[in-house]
């Protein structure tokens, strides 16, 4: 029964809890409470696995190539290696979800799989890796980059690499223990936080009652160049439509890491440029503060040098 009760209840949002009964014997039927975790982005992963077996460079590109929806193939010996990299990258990406195949460890007779066009993350034992290489793989999966396609990595590079950096500096001069992956996780939380944490300002509420993103808008109004490029791209992505449409959903849950710095960065998020009349009024309004705050200055300085 109470199997059964767990089945047939519905799975409850994150921060949202579930009642599912239970009988004991002695005591009879009981209910009990399921709390689904608000954030749960850390569980079961180690990012060390990861940090060893993949350079920081290394470990960009196939963040950029998962971002990004490109397929990524996994090589190690042991199964261990390939379960622990395969969830720690996918964990890079939270608070997006990755939406296409994933395959941890894949057996040797499926890895006709990898000739899928479709996206995917898979991993592949070693003595498979020969098998692999003959198989009709289309060309752009082990094609190196090209100048085009690396200037949309640009933003990815500096942001997170600038962040990890900041990560290991905080691992090598901590005195005290530290949890590499709540670091890790913390530094691609404010890659993303820099990347669309300014959607609240474009989300507009439609006819039916329900609020959608205002795409454009959204795109165009941060300040990088080189990240409304990379913008362009991630928002035809299948990981950024189930991102806004949860969001929707879970409107009035309970926050998360990633919801907790979006409202600080939204606290210092600077205020869209005017234009046309708007522009000509601010400026004759930051020319008389210009004036006045002159003013002030020459008052105090004239004032400092009397009493002198």
């Amino acid at each position: 029964p109470f199997m059964r009760s767990v089945m047939e209840a519905p799975f409850p949002a994150p921060g949202r809890t579930v009642s599912v009964k239970s009988f004991l014997p002695g005591t009879g039927n009981e209910v009990l409470t399921l709390t689904r975790p608000v954030d749960s982005r850390l569980e079961h992963v180690d990012f060390d696995s990861l940090l060893q077996c993949l350079s920081v460079g290394r470990l960009l590109q196939v963040f950029a190539s998962l971002l990004l929806e490109r397929r990524v193939i996994f090589i190690a010996d042991k199964l261990s290696v390939l379960s622990l990299c395969g969830h720690a990258a996918l964990a890079l990406l939270y608070p997006f979800t990755w939406q296409h195949t994933f395959v941890p460890v894949l057996p040797a007779s499926m890895l006709d799989i990898s000739c899928s066009p479709t996206p995917f993350l898979i991993g592949v034992l070693s003595p498979c890796l020969p098998e692999l290489l003959e198989l009709p793989i289309e060309e752009d999966l082990n094609r190196q980059p090209s100048d085009h396609q690396l200037s949309y990595c640009r933003p990815i590079n500096v942001l997170t690499l600038t962040a990890l950096s900041l990560t290991f500096c905080i691992c090598i001069f901590s005195e005290d223990q530290v949890d590499l992956s709540s670091l890790v996780s913390e530094a691609f939380v404010r890659f993303f936080v820099e990347l669309v944490g300014h959607y609240p300002l474009h989300m507009v509420e439609s006819a039916n009652g329900t609020k959608e993103l205002q795409r454009d808008n959204f795109r165009k109004s941060h300040p990088s160049r080189g990240v409304r490029q990379l913008l362009q791209l991630f928002m035809e992505t299948q990981m950024f439509a189930g991102f806004i449409q949860d969001k929707e959903m879970r409107k009035g849950t309970g926050r998360g890491l990633f919801e907790m710095r979006v409202v600080e960065y939204l606290e210092s998020y600077p205020e869209p440029a005017p234009s046309g009349v708007n522009k000509f009024l601010k400026g004759l309004g930051d020319l008389c503060k210009f004036f006045h705050k002159s003013m002030t200055d020459l008052f105090f300085l004239i004032k400092f040098e009397v009493v002198l």
